[in-house]
């Protein structure tokens, strides 16, 4: 087939780029799966460290590889002072999305072998980055405040521990358990942009610290993993339940993209949305209720009016900074958050593409002219 007769699909859509066992989403029925395990079960009953193992090994550990690997990052939390250095003469005013990206990169300069067919290294730099991510998340939030990062704590499992280098005080364990379920969420969603970008910069058999950093500068952009920060702004924009109709209404008449809703698969509710929800509800009733909640209930109610027919629900971007900013966490932190989470599908579509892999190598349509001459500087 011609170059010419290949039809363009802008952004890709829809146009299948892998085959994976990873993870399994259905648009139209609001159910995803990692690994044929629906996301509710695993939210229920799994953790974010169990549920990493089962993305990236393909099978659910047995008691003692779970406490292996778990014991493995506890480990491993620590960051090199020279990478702590460098995050010191990051600017105070740089987004943390930038400062983790330039971090996640940094820790090649000290791991990278790319020894790709040794399954030790392989191991190793699966847990390295696990357990580093959130340090390094952690560790520029109060560097940026001018204060020393907390170090990690062992005896904490995973998000305890990240809550706690954050704010310096031992989380509640529901705000615990919450952050793990929020993380479980957050851990996988098929070949998204940010994990596209992983696997084409995994398909050159470049180092693991390098394919997710360039996953974390894909995460970072507004249309993938920022929404989340975008809904708190908005809501707070909004400022009550009275102002959401002739909010609204701006988007309805111009067809605006309104943040934290309408998905590219999803046609109803997000199921990560749903659990939110519910995560954040659990939250409102022991520490005290958001104001926010109401507009975004109100906000959800009107659009369902409007263009549930045309299947714009939820996302999991529209209730996450809700339980984010009650578990106390700062709005540029989210999308951050969002990147720790997301380590585990990424590291997933990684070791998977090892295994038969081939350097990605799109073509295009080419639009531009043909035989045009050269025109000389002195005529132009």
């Amino acid at each position: 087939m011609s170059v010419a007769c290949i039809e363009f699909k802008p952004g890709l859509e829809g146009i299948p780029a892998t085959k994976s066992s990873v993870s399994y989403v259905d648009g139209q029925k609001g159910i995803l799966e990692y690994r044929g395990i629906n996301i509710k079960e695993l939210a229920k009953k799994s953790s974010f460290i169990e549920t990493s193992y089962l993305l990236i090994w393909g099978h659910l550990p047995s008691k003692e590889e779970l406490q292996s690997f778990e014991d493995e990052i506890r480990n491993h939390r620590r960051i090199k002072y020279r990478i702590r250095d460098m995050m010191k003469c990051f600017p105070e005013t740089g987004h943390p999305m930038d400062a983790l990206q330039t971090s996640a990169a940094a820790l090649g300069l000290f791991y990278s072998r790319r020894a790709l067919d040794n399954p030790e290294y392989i191991r190793a730099a699966v847990v390295r980055l696990l357990a580093n991510i959130p340090t390094m998340v952690a560790a520029f939030e109060l560097m940026r405040k001018g204060n020393d990062p907390v170090k990690p704590r062992d005896d904490l499992d995973y998000a305890a521990n990240f809550l706690y280098m954050l704010n310096e005080k031992e989380p509640d364990p529901l705000a615990a358990k919450v952050f793990d379920v929020c993380l479980t969420l957050h851990a996988e969603h098929t070949i998204n942009a940010s994990t596209f970008s992983a696997m084409v910069t995994a398909s050159t058999l470049t180092d693991p610290y390098g394919v997710i950093a360039s996953a974390v500068g894909t995460l970072a952009g507004p249309l993938h993993g920022g929404a989340n920060e975008d809904v708190i702004d908005m809501l707070s924009e909004i400022g009550s339940v009275e102002n959401v109709r002739p909010y609204l209404e701006k988007y309805f008449g111009a067809k605006g993209k309104i943040v934290g809703f309408g998905h590219r698969v999803y046609k109803v509710k997000d199921p990560r949305a749903i659990i939110l929800q519910e995560l954040a509800v659990e939250l409102f009733e022991k520490f005290g209720y958001d104001k926010y909640y109401e507009i975004a209930l109100e906000m959800e109610k009107v659009v369902e009016e409007r263009l549930g027919h045309k299947g714009v629900y939820p996302n999991v971007d529209f209730y996450s900074g809700l339980v984010y900013r009650k578990l106390g966490i700062p709005s540029d932190l989210f999308t951050p958050v969002f990147a720790i989470a997301r380590v585990a599908g990424w590291l997933a579509h990684w070791k998977e593409q090892l295994v038969a892999n081939r350097i990605f190598r799109p073509t295009q349509i080419y639009s531009g002219g043909h035989d045009v001459s050269y025109t000389p500087l002195e005529k132009r």
